[in-house]
């Protein structure tokens, strides 16, 4: 008679061998009418195992002499799993070295901790603080972020969406690209339920919740600034006309003046497709005229460090001959020559609002209510607009 203890009852007199199991000695407790194996290091590291395959847990039931039930009970350290079996089963799972199958648990669960993420463009340094954001909080709750890039293009953008749904993600952050105008491929996902934020620029057709940047305000407060340095002539070089934040930065532009109860001039305005093309014919059409802007308004930093580095190449002196701002505050307007005027829209904390919406959404299921959440920004005013009192010397960082 083997010199074994029963796992459960601790006896050695009751114990009888009971055959074998993928090789090894499976015993018998006659008093608690059990079955089990004993576990000894290294024994499981034999040829008896695929290890070309994951071990599952049917592997340890028939290693430990239990069900597989038992296994995952013992593996949760279920109450009704005894103190013993649970270290047989566990001592099983390092030797057999299993690991669990996280995607078939999410599928069961329907939940798999990875939020899905489409921006136009990671490279931009205004989406890559956004993105900063929401890795930040999304990882603090143990989720992981799934990120794609449109490229500004609403055909990738449609892609990338399906391949996130297809990826079993348990919400999805977008911001659209500047081509997308029809929106059925994102009401498409919408009917299975699974939580949507949009951020800066948004779908106004859907019931989701939206971050928004201070739009109206950033620019009224930038184009005030230009007016209190004496510009009058104030031109803008706008984004596609379809796009949110055209609209409310136009908005914006056109609220500064009224207050001011100047006359607007609607040939200063131009729409452009954010490309350094479209961004110098309007240059060169506003520089045709016989009154030329005394300032050009950008809507996106980008579209400012392009213009002023084209009226650099015109030999015009900024902001001597013309003043340039923008809105984003990327760190290109810090390093250009002279420092760019700007507004900060908090790029990182729209990133992080948006992941914390979804998770209010998440956790409050049917009672939540859809929000809008507006960023405030702040003005940065630099040397690229002070017509008044510029001096090179005093160039700003």
């Amino acid at each position: 008679m083997p010199r074994v203890k029963c796992p459960k009852c601790g006896k050695v007199e009751t114990i009888l061998k009971s055959g074998f199991v993928r090789g090894v000695q499976r015993y018998y407790c006659k008093e608690c009418i059990y079955h089990f194996t004993l576990i000894k290091k290294g024994r499981y590291r034999s040829s008896s195992f695929d290890n070309k395959r994951q071990t599952t847990i049917i592997d340890i039931a028939k290693a430990v002499g239990v069900s597989a039930s038992t296994v995952s009970r013992a593996l949760k350290n279920h109450e009704d799993i005894g103190s013993r079996t649970k270290a047989l089963v566990k001592q099983a799972a390092i030797e057999l070295d299993y690991q669990p199958n996280l995607l078939a648990q999410s599928l069961n669960r329907r939940e798999t901790h990875v939020i899905g993420v489409v921006v136009p463009d990671i490279e931009n340094p205004f989406f890559a603080s956004v993105l900063s954001g929401i890795q930040h909080t999304a990882s603090a709750s143990g989720y992981k972020v799934m990120i794609y890039q449109s490229n500004e293009s609403h055909k990738t953008e449609a892609a990338n969406i399906q391949t996130i749904m297809n990826n079993w993600i348990d919400g999805l952050l977008i911001c659209h690209s500047k081509e997308t105008q029809t929106f059925e491929h994102l009401k498409l996902q919408m009917k299975k339920g699974i939580p949507i934020v949009h951020f800066d620029r948004i779908c106004e057709e859907t019931a989701t919740s939206k971050v928004l940047l201070d739009n109206v305000t950033g620019a009224k407060q930038i184009v005030t600034h230009l007016l209190n340095e004496g510009c009058r002539r104030i031109a803008v070089i706008a984004g596609p006309k379809h796009l949110y934040i055209t609209k409310k930065r136009i908005e914006g532009y056109e609220s500064a003046f009224k207050n001011a109860n100047i006359e607007l001039n609607e040939r200063w305005i131009a729409y452009t497709d954010f490309t350094k093309s479209s961004i110098h014919d309007a240059i060169d059409n506003w520089l045709m005229e016989e009154i030329k802007p005394e300032a050009i308004f950008c809507i996106s930093d980008n579209s400012a460090i392009l213009t002023m580095m084209y009226l650099k190449h015109l030999k015009l002196k900024i902001p001597e001959d013309i003043c340039v701002a923008g809105f984003g505050n990327d760190y290109t307007g810090r390093i250009i020559e002279p420092a760019l005027t700007t507004y900060d829209p908090h790029a990182f904390k729209v990133g992080e609002t948006a992941t914390k919406l979804f998770f209010d959404q998440v956790i409050l299921g049917d009672k939540f209510e859809i929000k809008t959440v507006t960023i405030a920004g702040e003005l940065i005013v630099r040397s690229s607009s002070l017509k008044r009192s510029y001096n090179p010397s005093d160039e700003e960082a």
